[in-house]
């Protein structure tokens, strides 16, 4: 017995036996696992921009949207400026009408997914599409400043700004592998900041159908190549990319003179084959020589009966119409409607 005050003993320390003995980890049955929940995703606000880059943004519920007033109409259907009701968003909703087979439809969803993920600055989003009781609703930006089809513009200074930014939303989509196949001056858009963005890229083409008056098959020739027109004239080989080149370089040429570069009047009575053989077996629009050397330049380059000859869009914003133009760009040009 050991005495009271007295002081306690340390224990003994007792060395490991097996020093290299662990306990094993135990192992969790991965038919068990229950993951954490993601977080919500953030609410899409005016302005907010997409999550990223190449990334679609969330499609609003189609109860969502109400219908502002309608903006513009044709055969084929119907445009309206319409609000999201929850952050007040405007976009543009196309109502195309008709009754379309199964894979036809099959074919339009699988189209829209691809131009959702086009993100470029010069070209009009498409935020998704509603497939309700016969009608195909596309949802895209808004632009308030409308199409420039109709307008004249007198600033060579403006007008490069214009090509420029138009060029540019075309080298996107030709780097995407997209080919327009419709560009005209119904299919360029302009906001109050004076952006020019493309729109109906692919959905025109998917859908074959109009979504304005001016929007008719006679309309959609007169900006058509040559030899998307009559396969003979390039051993009926067709370059969409060389095809966008050469509608892109006429209207511009058209923004210029203030009317279609082949003719006022041509082909708008009707007379289909005077219009085709105007664009097949005429000599290509030129520039006035009121122009400047760049710009006279600048349009040869793009109307090229040859489209082996046609500059590609990146190349032609090397051009010094553009290069130097744009480099001067000044706010106060002038856009006059057709007289």
């Amino acid at each position: 017995m050991r005495p009271v005050g007295s002081p306690t003993p340390a224990p003994a320390i007792r060395p490991r036996r097996r020093p290299d003995l662990t306990l094993p980890l135990p192992q969790r049955d991965p038919a068990l696992a229950v993951p954490l929940p993601l977080p919500p995703p953030s609410s899409t606000a005016m302005g907010t921009p997409p999550i990223a880059s190449g990334q679609p943004l969330p499609t609003p519920s189609l109860s969502d949207l109400e219908r502002v007033r309608r903006i513009g109409s044709g055969s084929g259907g119907t445009v309206w400026m319409v609000r999201h009701r929850t952050t007040g968003r405007i976009y543009a909703m196309k109502v195309i009408y008709g009754n379309h087979e199964e894979s036809v439809r099959r074919q339009i969803c699988r189209e829209i997914e691809i131009l959702r993920t086009a993100d470029n600055p010069f070209v009009v989003r498409c935020h998704g599409m509603y497939d309700q009781a016969g009608e195909i609703q596309v949802l895209l930006e808004y632009m308030d400043g409308g199409s420039l089809e109709g307008h004249r513009i007198t600033s060579e200074r403006f007008l490069a700004d214009v090509a420029r930014q138009v060029l540019s939303g075309l080298a996107y989509l030709h780097r995407q592998k997209i080919v327009h196949r419709d560009i005209k001056p119904s299919n360029l858009l302009i906001n109050g900041a004076r952006q020019v963005k493309i729109a109906d890229f692919g959905v025109g083409r998917i859908l074959a159908q109009t979504m304005d008056p001016c929007n008719s098959a006679v309309g959609t020739i007169a900006y058509m190549s040559p030899e998307r027109i009559n396969t003979d004239l390039n051993h009926g080989i067709y370059d969409g990319y060389a095809g966008d080149i050469w509608s892109f370089g006429l209207s511009i040429l058209e923004f210029y003179l203030g009317r279609f570069a082949f003719g006022d009047n041509l082909g708008r009575q009707g007379d289909w084959a005077s219009l085709m053989c105007a664009i097949c077996y005429s000599n290509p629009p030129e520039a006035p020589q009121t122009a400047s050397s760049e710009f006279r330049s600048f349009i040869a380059c793009c109307l090229q009966k040859d489209p082996a000859r046609r500059l590609t869009a990146v190349q032609l914003l090397q051009h010094p119409f553009i290069t130097h133009q744009s480099s001067s760009s000044s706010s106060s040009a002038a856009v006059i409607p057709h007289p």
